[in-house]
């Protein structure tokens, strides 16, 4: 049995489609996998089980990577394709089976929306990251097992969604205080090599014998296994928010410019908070482009997200408990 499984470049969508990948791995152990998905979330299907073969699209001029696509995968007779990118490639395959993503909802968040096209919107599977021993034993080296660690994500893939660094760099200093939420604590700081800008004010602003540096320093499954062993986490909307939330781990999501109804973080270990602005006030302005609009994100205010932290390390250690 074969399965061609089509998901995102971008990393965050594509690790919301782990759960349905999950799934389909489990409801057809024998099945061998084809997933097809842009060079940067690639890495997070090394070990996705059944995997056969990851197919890396990278975008070309014209839409010509679904030619080059189709032309890595015509020969093979297909039993089930999964097109969460809504591409026509399915239809000039052979295939037994074909799901393709429907139009996007806006009241549907994405996890249940991608369980919908195979009737799992009611109860969908939720993401997760598959991470391997020797992944593991790499991040053990970085995140020592000596007390909580918050994990920090100060960047976003564009600017409207970036809380500035300096209200990071002023939480993260509260949260470690002597009389904060985990006094103490080890910051581990995330991003990826070309976001270190936006991370330097907040990896100078804290003492360094509390400070783990890992932007850019390591591969997205060592970071995998690093947030595993992480205690709390918050940042922005961004692919490290739901890589977060799938590894299991408190996760707290910021959001401004973007819709928290469909790209939350997920699980009942999650939570987000949002501007008091709305994503329709912030989004409707003239002259907004997210291309080049700075910051939207001043309104929510420090306090207001050291608050929601304490709220959601409460609730999820009540739950823990219970």
């Amino acid at each position: 049995m074969r399965i061609l499984f089509i998901t995102a470049n971008r990393l965050g969508d594509a690790i919301l489609s782990t759960g349905l990948l999950d799934h389909l791995a489990n409801k057809y152990p024998e099945a061998a996998i084809t997933v097809a998905t842009g060079p940067i979330p690639a890495p997070i299907f090394s070990y996705a089980p059944g995997l056969e073969r990851c197919i890396i699209m990278e975008k070309q001029p014209l839409s010509s990577h679904w030619l080059t696509l189709w032309r890595q995968v015509f020969t093979i007779r297909w039993d089930i394709i999964v097109d969460l990118r809504r591409s026509a490639l399915g239809y000039f395959l052979l295939n037994k089976k074909h799901y393709s993503i429907p139009k996007p909802d806006e009241q549907c968040h994405r996890v249940k929306f991608i369980g919908r096209i195979v009737g799992l919107e009611k109860q969908p599977p939720a993401p997760r990251i598959w991470v391997n021993t020797q992944e593991r034993a790499k991040a053990a080296k970085l995140i020592p097992e000596c007390g909580p660690i918050l994990a920090v994500a100060p960047a976003a893939n564009w600017r409207g969604k970036q809380w500035r660094a300096k209200n990071f760099a002023a939480l993260a200093t509260r949260i470690i205080a002597e009389d904060g939420l985990l006094p103490g604590a080890t910051v581990a700081v995330l991003a990826s090599a070309n976001e270190r800008h936006q991370a330097e004010p907040v990896l100078a602003a804290l003492p360094s014998n509390q400070c783990i540096d890992l932007v850019g320093t390591v591969g997205l499954l060592t970071l995998a296994a690093c947030l595993e062993r992480c205690s709390l986490f918050v940042g922005n909307d961004s692919g490290l928010m739901h890589m977060a939330a799938a590894a299991g781990i408190p996760t707290l999501g910021l959001f401004g410019p973007s819709r928290e109804t469909l790209y939350g973080p997920w699980g009942s270990h999650c939570r987000w908070v949002r501007t008091p602005q709305s994503f329709e006030e912030l989004t409707g302005t003239s002259g907004y482009n997210h291309r080049t609009t700075g910051t939207l994100m001043d309104g929510l205010q420090v306090q207001v997200v050291e608050d929601s932290l304490i709220k959601l390390w409460s609730q999820v250690k009540g739950m823990q408990d219970g």
